[in-house]
């Protein structure tokens, strides 16, 4: 199979993946009730679009292309009003957070669709592990050479993206030590981890032929890269980041996402090396684990530094361009958040410690995400 033409899309627009949990009202576990809740969905004109996820205790929204992370929380905020209203209807509540805090991986049922069925043929059990939640952010880039640019000088912030949106501590009942141990789950899959380290499309071309030609690959769905090209949308996808506990923290790391991408492409401030992927998975294990406690190493200059101190920079840095695409007030709340030493990961910590029940802790975050 030949790689897609890299569409055209407008620079810096985005669009915004998240997924969700699925939990019954009695003891907060997941339930299979995403068939139903995508047959009341589909009655409701909305943007964007709900569908199927691997397993049938949860499912996926999106947005359509939006040009701001305020136009992103507005639509983001239609959908949540709607899964809400449904999912009341059934009796069950929709959460956020990157892992359900106690759920057994060997209960879930694989969605009744082909794809599915033939990951869990290839996958075995790890498809039923893949029952965690991320969000995932698209940004527009102005053609193809620019968007394998753009990936990898993002590529340096992955550990920002990690420690920012990390909701996931709890796995199958025990608090991990990490603040995200969702992607634990996504590093098991054979084709996970960075991009190879080409800057044109041509060469990426050459790359995608040859992975064909061994029969591992057919399309680019079977790399779950941290950042992967998608040329039918003319984006980059950044797939790291967990599923906040709360729609405005998803639209702001949208921003944050596009103020970024802004600064790469107006300033161009650095030139991507492969010797940046020295440190990487050293840094990216660092924000998995510590969250905003992490150590964060420069791939440029090998200075070693808090993580938080990193993001508080960077955020200075692109002030003029989160100021000019209207994010300053998702930006606010990722700096505020960073000051306090507060994610996700925290507030669900923070619940459990004071609960000692972990299906209280997922009421209260199905509460949070409705806003309350």
């Amino acid at each position: 199979m030949s790689l897609e033409a890299f569409q055209k899309s407008a620079a810096l627009s985005l669009g915004v993946e998240l997924e969700l949990q699925l939990v019954n009202t009695h003891d907060y576990d997941l339930a299979p009730y995403a068939v139903d809740m995508l047959r009341l969905m589909a009655k409701i004109p909305l943007p964007g679009a709900v569908v199927p996820e691997v397993t049938s205790g949860m499912i996926e929204i999106s947005t359509d292309v939006c040009h701001s992370a305020s136009e992103v929380l507005g639509q983001l905020t239609q959908i949540r009003d709607a899964l809400v209203k449904c999912a009341d209807k059934l009796n069950i509540a929709v959460v956020g957070g990157g892992t359900h805090p106690f759920q057994q991986w060997h209960e879930r049922r694989i969605y009744d669709k082909p794809r599915f069925r033939e990951l869990s043929e290839l996958y075995g059990y790890l498809s039923k592990q893949f029952t965690i939640f991320g969000q995932h952010v698209h940004v527009g880039c102005p053609d193809a050479d620019s968007a394998l640019l753009t990936l990898h000088r993002m590529s340096r912030y992955i550990p920002h993206f990690i420690a920012l949106s990390a909701s996931s501590p709890y796995v199958q009942a025990q608090d991990t030590a990490f603040d995200s141990a969702r992607l634990n789950s996504v590093f098991a899959f054979p084709l996970s981890g960075r991009a190879p380290f080409v800057l044109t499309w041509d060469d990426f071309t050459v790359y995608f032929n040859k992975m064909t030609r061994t029969g591992v690959v057919r399309s680019m769905k079977d790399f779950y890269w941290d950042i992967r090209p998608k040329p039918e949308f003319g984006t980059i996808e950044i797939r790291v980041f967990d599923t906040p506990l709360t729609i405005g923290r998803a639209a702001a790391l949208a921003g944050y996402v596009q103020s970024l991408a802004s600064w790469f492409m107006e300033e161009q401030p650095f030139m991507p090396a492969e010797d940046d992927y020295l440190v990487y998975t050293y840094n990216r294990f660092q924000a998995c684990r510590f969250g905003l406690e992490a150590l964060y190493v420069d791939p440029a200059s090998g200075e070693h530094m808090p993580l938080r101190d990193h993001i508080l920079a960077t955020i200075a840095k692109i002030h003029s361009h989160s100021h000019k695409l209207g994010a300053s007030a998702g930006i606010h709340l990722l700096r505020t958040s960073v000051e306090q030493g507060s994610n996700d990961a925290r507030w669900l910590r923070e619940k459990q410690a004071k609960e000692c029940l972990l299906a209280e802790v997922v009421r209260q975050a199905a509460q949070k995400f409705r806003g309350l």
